[in-house]
């Protein structure tokens, strides 16, 4: 089973799709993850993706989509693949429609995580990731705690564009461009909504029934 997961930022994707892939033997396909393997090369394309993300702007589809088509060409078995974060506009669903027709595989479920303009500001202002073993915590909702991390303290940082006027300029784009194209998969009755502003374990506990119920 192939599933797209939704939502703006801050809204819990990353931290779903890692549940989901843990319980579910899956592979999760993060644009996030992707864009930032090429800014640690500190390439010409690293640096051009940095300086959009910084200022809250979305990458190119072409950049986008050129990631995802060599991943997808790497692997072995194209199934049980979560995409994190893609697509992000009417460009890149069709792109994905195309490309994973060509592995005669389809998206069986779509997640959409739905959560307001406040509680997103609190989140991504709190967020923290560790830069030695790549752990995500909320300094308000979800602190580090000992038995979970290992690392030091000052491996905790907050993320470069995680400002207050780069998350609003995000989230904006979020509903202009990728909202939309919600009701593409709504047409296709396999549009899921959930209400994300819960704990993280009891809206992991919603996802989890819906791919029960689709597996069976």
């Amino acid at each position: 089973m192939n599933i797209i997961l939704f939502g703006p930022p801050g809204s819990g994707k990353g931290t779903q799709a890692d549940n989901i892939v843990k319980n579910f033997n899956s592979y999760k396909i993060s644009t996030g993850d992707l864009l930032r393997v090429e800014m640690k090369k500190n390439t010409d394309l690293g640096k051009e993706i940095k300086t959009k993300i910084d200022r809250g702007s979305l990458v190119s589809d072409d950049i986008i989509n050129n990631l995802i088509v060599k991943i997808l060409s790497s692997m072995k078995n194209i199934n049980g693949l979560i995409f994190d974060g893609y697509p992000r506009n009417w460009n890149q669903a069709k792109s994905l429609d195309s490309l994973i027709k060509k592995y005669n595989q389809k998206i069986s479920c779509v997640l959409s995580l739905n959560i307001d303009k406040e509680t997103i500001i609190k989140r991504v202002l709190g967020r923290l990731i560790c830069t030695k073993c790549g752990l995500t915590f909320n300094k308000y909702f979800n602190p580090p705690k000992k038995e979970e991390h290992n690392c030091r303290l000052n491996y905790l940082k907050a993320r470069s564009d995680d400002s207050k006027k780069t998350i609003k300029n995000r989230i904006e784009i979020y509903n202009n461009n990728t909202l939309p194209i919600l009701d593409y998969y709504e047409d296709q009755k396999i549009l899921h909504k959930i209400d994300a502003t819960g704990e993280i374990n009891k809206i992991y506990d919603e996802i989890r029934g819906i791919i029960t119920s689709l597996e069976t």
